[in-house]
């Protein structure tokens, strides 16, 4: 990638994880049926940016250093780019309807293929364990609430 983007987005991401950091303490600390409260998940989402976003900044220090105009000939590649847009949004208006579990499954197998193609029962089985893990440790052992699965499978 690019010294000068990849610094420039690190920026930018620290200043949104600030923001998602700084936003949740407005939100309540506890729901109704639940031991983990709604500001939880986007501090935490606010901190892991800023952290994963200050060693993006910390790696860029240490690229080589480029000649003028080097990163000007990289090729971006809009179609993996469009596709991983469009299954986020798809994954956001599934989410409710089929739930957590199989949205999320679908969003990573569709990520995963489109950032590398072949390999489904690898990219099948992480995806699986992903998205039934975390369920598992937010809804169960963590007592939140998460979409569970949908009415019409009979389950």
């Amino acid at each position: 990638m690019s010294k000068a983007f990849d610094r420039t987005i690190s920026i930018v991401f620290l200043a949104v994880g600030t923001a998602f950091a700084y936003g949740s303490l407005s939100i309540s600390s506890s729901a109704y049926g639940s031991h983990v409260g709604p500001n939880i998940f986007p501090l935490g989402l606010g901190i892991l940016l800023m952290l994963i976003s200050l060693r993006l900044f910390y790696e860029t220090l240490k690229y080589p250093a480029a000649s003028k105009g080097e990163d000007r000939g990289a090729k971006l590649d809009y179609k993996r780019f469009l596709v991983i847009l469009a299954s986020t949004i798809g994954y956001i208006m599934l989410l409710e309807e089929i739930g957590y579990v199989i949205s999320t499954f679908i969003f990573l197998m569709i990520g995963f293929q489109t950032m590398e193609r072949g390999k489904w029962l690898y990219s099948a089985i992480i995806s699986a364990g992903f998205s039934i893990g975390v369920y598992y440790v937010y809804v169960e052992l963590l007592k939140g609430t998460l979409p569970g699965l949908p009415s019409w499978l009979g389950l």
